[in-house]
């Protein structure tokens, strides 16, 4: 028996030229369960949670699980076992979070458009720390705490306006991004948050970025968040935690990102030798723990040659996978069953799904030895593409397996017309 590993993807390999996530062939499990689906590694997440809690060995840390990148319910649970806390954007994803067994005082609320609904339901269930992003949320959750006769334990989400270097739609800390409060605003609005009776403060936090693969903003940013703390700490206000947010990127097409326990080997550094080093911290990964987990397959339907381009239309579209249309992004594509000859026959195309817009795209200017049936593999698609999936054109939303070994779990149903259309009424 052969086996080829691919380049950034240890669970992902050829057996006897048939791809395998784990122990399980993905050409079994698309029979099975019918394509476009979503295939995750276990093995594949828990070794990217390992790295951080290698990173965090004997420090008072909480690795808070971003769970925007991928929220379906067992990976939550998968999560919250390996005693994860939660870093959430909506009551939505508390909700989730709850459903998947675990503790809300490990959950942080992220986000600048929280409602008076969401933060109510937040402090009745007793969440750990809301990070408040403008001054008016502050009022506004002041108000909503004294109304319900509870304290809102808070952190103050900082804008350091540091350059992550990375897609501007995914870039959160400069000045021009709506996120958090300005660097120059930040003692003053910690001053005024402390002197409200329904808040609480009890950390800072900050996030630049997602898909960051060089570790200088990370030191850039630590450094203005250290900073802070010290200046706020010399008004009289205490900080228990330091949240450094998330955005730690992954190999999608030969990026190096540092791996998570050498970078956080940096970081931790830094805070011993600025006195923090005892500091209880907290971070928020999200893409780098579940990205490289995921795979969708997809069944090719039509060649279509053409004077300019050849297209390979697929059965996976942008409901599907939305990185490539909303971002330009690239995901590595891969025959799920290996020509004999990786050569002859082999052409240049565009791989597109079925959806009737132009930018319904999966990769450009692909090479590949495919014909009608063949099935292939959209690689690193663990995060943010079945969370930002949709019924655009009344497309069901795909199914998700997730793999342990040589065994296989059906963790969502692929949708059926009924559970698109319910909730709607005819006139």
């Amino acid at each position: 028996m052969s086996a080829t590993l691919l380049p950034g993807q240890p669970h992902v390999h050829y057996e006897n030229s048939q791809l395998h996530v784990e122990g399980c062939s993905l050409d079994a499990l698309s029979i099975t369960h019918g394509t476009p689906l979503f295939v995750y590694s276990k093995a594949s997440m828990l070794d990217a949670l390992a790295a951080y809690q290698r990173g965090f060995a004997g420090r008072n840390a909480r690795i808070c699980y971003a769970m925007k990148a991928n929220s379906s319910l067992a990976i939550l649970q998968l999560f919250a076992k390996a005693g994860c806390g939660f870093d959430i954007v909506s009551e939505g994803e508390l909700a989730r979070v709850l459903a998947a067994g675990a503790d809300a005082s490990k959950v942080i609320f992220s986000g600048v458009g929280k409602t008076r609904a969401e933060m109510a339901c937040a402090l009745e269930a007793g969440i750990g720390c809301f990070n408040v992003e403008s001054e008016a949320e502050i009022d506004v959750l002041n108000e909503v705490a004294l109304g319900m006769g509870k304290q809102a334990p808070i952190s103050i989400r900082v804008n350091p306006n540091v350059d992550p270097k990375t897609h501007p739609y995914i870039s959160t800390g400069l000045k021009g991004n709506k996120f958090g409060i300005a660097h120059e605003r930040t003692l003053m609005t910690y001053q005024r948050a402390a002197a409200l009776p329904g808040l609480k403060v009890v950390g800072i936090d900050c996030h630049i970025g997602s898909q960051i693969t060089e570790e200088t903003p990370y030191l850039d940013a630590m450094d203005r968040m250290l900073d802070l703390v010290e200046s706020i700490e010399a008004a009289g206000i205490p900080i228990h935690h330091i949240d450094f947010g998330g955005g730690l990127g992954i190999n999608y097409n030969g990026d190096t990102p540092p791996a998570a326990d050498a970078l956080w080997h940096k970081l931790l550094g830094k805070l011993d030798a600025r006195g923090f080093g005892q500091r209880q911290l907290m971070i928020e990964p999200g893409r780098s723990l579940v990205g490289n987990a995921g795979v969708c397959v997809t069944e090719v339907l039509y060649m279509k040659p053409g004077e300019q381009k050849n297209f390979c239309i697929v059965d996976a579209a942008m409901n599907d996978l939305p990185r490539p249309a909303m971002y330009q992004a690239f995901h590595s594509i891969v025959p799920v069953k290996q020509a004999a000859s990786q050569s002859s026959g082999a052409e240049v195309f565009d791989v597109v799904g079925p959806v009737c817009e132009s930018g319904d795209w999966i990769g450009h200017d692909r090479t590949l030895q495919v014909q009608s049936g063949d099935k292939l593999a959209v690689l690193s698609a663990g995060a943010y593409c079945m969370s930002m999936s949709s019924n655009y054109n009344s497309r069901p939303k795909a199914a998700e397996v997730l793999v342990d070994g040589a065994h296989s779990h059906l963790i969502r149903q692929r949708d059926s017309f009924a559970d698109q259309i319910r909730g709607e009424k005819l006139l």
